[in-house]
């Protein structure tokens, strides 16, 4: 009788639980994915125009004008509690489903406030001259606030070395080898002293630290800061020579102590000792104080490449001539690193039929200073793009995907806040996630818009550009009246058939979701003319940042501000809408022929003499491409009303990306593993093709059968990847 009850109430319990279930299931429609025979939903067409009419200009400068109003460094109070708490208000009252506000407790590194960095001439008998600013001059108001950090580079060792200086260029790993190789000039116990641009500065610290320098000091030189024929900040938007370039020194991406996993609590932390943090000290300094030093050097002059736009003669060093032949270069870096808090703030709009397909959208807050280009151009349009999503659920609208809106914390650092996220989520992110639009620079010039990311996004972008009206006057007065036709007149393609459209590398929050777990990613902005000849635009993470230059110097009505706003969430939109993800697997193929006939010209005689068969890299293009085509073909004829087969070709688009990811990192870098496209080991804002085999190659001796062997097995792993990728085209169920 005992047992009977119990049955009796474990049957009642089951069925309360699956009448639960049932009830659940169908009370919540959007938050399940379609079943067979389900009605698609209409794409609203009406939307487009909608969404761009609701965003405005003035908007979008009262944001950056709020966000810029103080300095808001990662891990202090102004960013991590005021502006999150901002956004989140923001978009709660927007009517986001969801905001959430992760936090991680990461590894940062700030200047000592009151006893800055500093270099300085060191005399023979102890006196230290030519003394270096430990801050940049006031030029304007809005720049004095007790709240400015220093100047320095993040994670930089401590220390104080004395030793004769020398100049090494961009400090590159060429530079390296000229100075070392050809010119016979030792950096070996040395102080460097090298110029901002070309490569990463943390590539920079690494090249100088491998070539034997006991310090380095990075400086903005005027030839790639500023022009001959225009003034300098605040009589232009040009850096002035008070002006130091903050930045990061860390290679790799996310928090230093936990890498490839989340720095939640439950976290295990790598000793500091064993990161690969510089081990010697760096710090920036403005070109009014390098002139002091450089001007002093001895050697020969250097040849015309190597050369400045300073007032000067450069020469090489080592050490100083006469008068000051006794004298030494110093360096005071007092830079110490510690844990803190970060936080990322995540907005959800639900998708109604496909709720478990995730379009990301994402910008970083924290900025070195004001940071009214970088980063909170970006964060200025994204409120206002959210904002005008708000306005359309409010009005009855709802995506058929889910839209995430991410405020990244901690990226200057290294893409901190993004990576810690992507990390914790990847399980999650490489089953849902279709695409990753990255705006972390919304504006940076007024000359054309531009953008990069995996090929198949690549004719995406272009429709969009063909819809949002053109923001400069003059180009629409001269008929061309769409952001594309400046872009594809301003920066065409080799071709000239197209807007340019580059790869991505790292550098910003995009590198995590496409170089660890394979998410198509793209990245968009307003920018300035490459031609002149800047390595960055000219403030870049300086005191001089302010919303007074973005406003008198870089857009004055904010219509390229605007321009962004409109692609960014079209773009989104239409991954979100689209009932067939615009993603062209085709565009795709083209890029790896592409990239194979640019490695085959480089490489290609020496591989194949060490017997390596370029065909079978070729081969397995040729059978992507088939794939690819015969998928786009399948597409063309597929009856859009049946969510099952709709449902089958968007997944097999969503996971192209997927397909180029190793299970392991590319060799020496922990943070990447696309064999396809990813930084080279010597530039890590680059984009290299094919990185694992070039990187083999690099500075290969032919007789070196261990390097060879480890090309050929780079070599084959791409192969591998490329036939894999092909495989995921092609119909579900062989034919």
């Amino acid at each position: 009788m005992k047992s009977r009850i119990i049955i009796s109430s474990v049957v009642i319990a089951v069925l309360g639980v699956g009448i639960g279930v049932i009830i659940g299931y169908f009370s919540h429609p959007a938050e399940r994915a379609p079943s067979v025979g389900c009605q698609q939903p209409e794409e609203d067409a009406s939307i487009q125009t909608r969404l761009m009419d609701e965003m405005k200009s003035e908007n979008i400068m009262n944001n950056l004008e709020t966000l810029t109003k103080r300095p808001h460094i990662a891990g202090r109070d102004v960013d991590e509690v005021d502006l999150v708490n901002l956004i989140k208000s923001r978009w709660e009252e927007d009517g986001m489903d969801s905001v959430q506000v992760p936090e991680y407790d990461v590894l940062l590194s700030y200047p000592k406030q009151g006893d800055s960095n500093y270099v300085a001439v060191l005399l023979s008998n102890g006196t230290e001259t030519d003394i270096s600013q430990r801050k940049e001059l006031v030029l304007d108001p809005e720049q004095n606030n007790p709240d400015v950090v220093d100047p320095f580079n993040a994670y930089s060792a401590a220390g104080q070395p004395e030793d004769d200086l020398v100049y090494v260029n961009f400090a590159t790993i060429e530079d390296f080898m000229n100075l070392n190789r050809t010119l016979n000039i030792d950096t070996r116990g040395k102080v460097c002293i090298a110029r901002y641009g070309r490569i990463f500065r943390g590539d920079k610290a690494e090249h100088a630290q491998e070539y034997g320098c006991i310090g380095l000091i990075l400086y903005s030189d005027p030839a790639d800061y500023s022009v001959p024929w225009a003034g300098v900040y605040p009589d232009d938007w040009y850096l002035p020579g008070t002006g130091a370039q903050r930045g990061t020194l860390w290679v790799d991406n996310g928090d230093p102590q936990t890498p490839n996993y989340p720095s939640i609590s439950t976290a295990w932390r790598k000793p500091i000792n064993q990161i690969r943090l510089p081990k010697i000290p760096v710090t920036p300094i403005g070109y009014d104080d390098a002139v002091k030093y450089l001007s002093k050097l001895d050697g020969d002059e250097v040849e015309e490449p190597w050369r400045g736009g300073l007032n000067i003669t450069y020469r090489y060093g080592p050490g100083f001539a006469a008068p000051h032949e006794n004298s030494k270069m110093k360096m005071s870096v007092k830079t110490e690193n510690e844990v803190a808090k970060t936080h990322n703030v995540i907005g959800y709009i639900r998708g109604s039929y496909e709720p478990d397909r995730y379009v990301i959208f994402g910008n970083h807050r924290d900025a070195w200073v004001f940071g009214a280009i970088d980063p909170s151009s970006g964060t200025a349009v994204m409120l206002e793009m959210t904002r005008a999503f708000g306005k359309m659920l409010k009005e009855g609208w709802r995506p058929r995907r889910t839209l995430v809106f991410c405020s990244w914390g901690a990226e200057e650092y290294g893409l901190i806040g993004s990576t810690e996220w992507v990390e914790e989520m990847q399980k999650e992110l490489q089953a849902r996630a279709i695409t990753y639009i990255n705006v972390d620079i919304a504006v940076q010039g007024n000359f054309s818009f531009r953008a990069g990311g995996v090929a198949s996004l690549g004719k995406l972008i272009f429709d969009v550009a063909k819809v949002v009206p053109n923001p400069d006057e003059a180009e629409t007065a001269a008929g061309r009246n769409m952001v594309y036709d400046t872009w594809v007149d301003r920066i065409p393609n080799q071709e000239g058939t197209n807007p340019s459209f580059g790869s991505l590398g790292s550098g910003s929050d995009y590198a995590t979701f496409l170089q660890a777990i394979g998410i198509s990613s793209v990245d968009m902005r307003y920018t300035y003319d490459t031609s002149i000849g800047l390595a960055s635009y000219p403030v870049y993470h300086s005191v001089y940042e302010t919303f007074s230059l973005v406003t008198n110097y870089v857009d004055p009505d904010y219509s390229c501000h605007l321009a962004t706003a409109r692609m960014w969430g079209e773009v989104g939109r239409r991954l979100a809408e689209s009932t067939i993800l615009p993603i062209d697997a085709t565009l795709y193929a083209t890029d790896l022929k592409e990239k194979f006939d640019s490695l085959n010209a480089f490489y290609g005689a020496s591989m194949q003499n060490q017997g390596i068969d370029l065909g079978q890299l070729e081969n397995a293009i040729v059978q992507f491409t088939s794939s690819a085509i015969e998928l786009h073909t399948r597409i063309d004829n597929i009856d859009k009303t049946d969510p099952s087969a709709v449902r089958v070709v968007n997944d097999q688009l969503m996971q192209l990306e997927r397909a180029f990811i190793d299970q392991n990192p590319l060799p020496g870098r922990t943070a990447y593993r696309h064999v396809i496209s990813a930084p080279s080991q010597h530039n890590t804002y680059g984009n290299t093709a094919f990185p694992g085999i070039v990187d083999a190659m690099f500075d290969i001796d032919d007789g070196d059968t261990e390097a060879w062997d480890e090309v050929k097995r780079q070599y084959s792993i791409v192969v591998f990847h490329v036939l894999s990728a092909a495989a995921t085209l092609k119909p579900v169920v062989p034919v």
